[in-house]
């Protein structure tokens, strides 16, 4: 008997079948982190981009997740300060990618396909991520819980054919800090928007932060949970073909924990200024 959704969304919840390493990017000349499996030639690979003034080290549990699945994982550690530059974030992210896919990884015995190298990034990253898309070229992005960057992600979301996964705090949907309904309804190809019960646009990243103790930025492990499940199915999906997760690159699919958002149409500018 196939696996229920439920069924799929718990399982990608939880760690994969692979031990992972840990690496470290500046060791190429740029700071930041690196997970893999163990062994594999022509893995597929993703490419994170860190949130305003977040450390990689709070995306720890997701980044060994996903290498735990099969997964190359890169993180630059670049553009932390309280003015970043989103075109370098993105410049940087483009040359996480090229590192992976440019030289053998661990003891050699891991290599990266070039064609099956994904961008996914969190708030001010999924925006750089977007941007790094677009420059690069991907099979797939991932946007969760964007935020707004500049220049605008939108203009180079509409450039892109190929599929996106847009993730976003039902709450925040309308609001001036998250542009997921304009990122979305802007996509040249299949893009699909669903927010996250219960979520936060901040409850991703892990561990404390001094935003966290002044009663911003708290983590949510439901949030993690969730989040993970549902990148982890997307990019089996579109990065190794995987189609027993099919579901979660499906539009109109249900998925627990989710609420699909239709409507993609770019909102009222003026309306958000006035709520705002």
């Amino acid at each position: 008997m196939a696996p229920t959704t439920k069924n799929l969304v718990s399982r990608l919840s939880k760690r994969g079948p692979h031990p992972v390493l840990r690496g470290d990017l500046a060791l190429a000349g740029l700071p930041g982190v690196v997970y893999t499996p163990t062994e594999g030639y022509s893995l597929p690979a993703v490419v994170f981009g860190h949130a305003w003034m977040t450390s990689t080290d709070r995306y720890r549990e997701l980044l060994i997740h996903l290498a735990s699945w099969g997964f190359v994982v890169a993180a630059p550690g670049t553009q932390r300060s309280p003015i970043p530059s989103h075109l370098t974030l993105a410049s940087d992210l483009r040359s996480a990618a090229d590192i992976c896919t440019g030289v053998r990884l661990g003891p050699g015995k891991i290599s990266v396909a070039r064609d099956r190298v994904a961008f996914a990034g969190h708030a001010m990253g999924a925006g750089a991520a977007v941007i790094a898309a677009a420059e690069h070229g991907s099979p797939a992005v991932a946007a969760l819980f964007p935020a707004p960057t500049a220049p605008p992600a939108e203009t180079f979301a509409a450039k892109q054919t190929g599929p996106a996964l847009v993730l976003a705090a039902e709450e925040d949907l309308d609001s001036m800090n998250c542009n997921a309904r304009s990122l979305a309804a802007t996509w040249a190809g299949q893009a699909i928007l669903r927010s996250v019960d219960k979520a936060s646009g901040t409850g991703l990243a892990e561990g404390r932060s001094l935003l966290g103790a002044l009663g911003a930025g708290t983590p949510q492990r439901g949030t993690q949970r969730t989040t993970r499940a549902l990148l982890t199915g997307y990019l089996l999906y579109h990065l190794t073909g995987a189609t027993e997760y099919d579901v979660f690159a499906t539009p109109d699919a249900e998925i627990p924990h989710t609420t699909l958002v239709p409507d993609l149409e770019e909102p009222d500018q003026t309306s958000q200024l006035l709520r705002g």
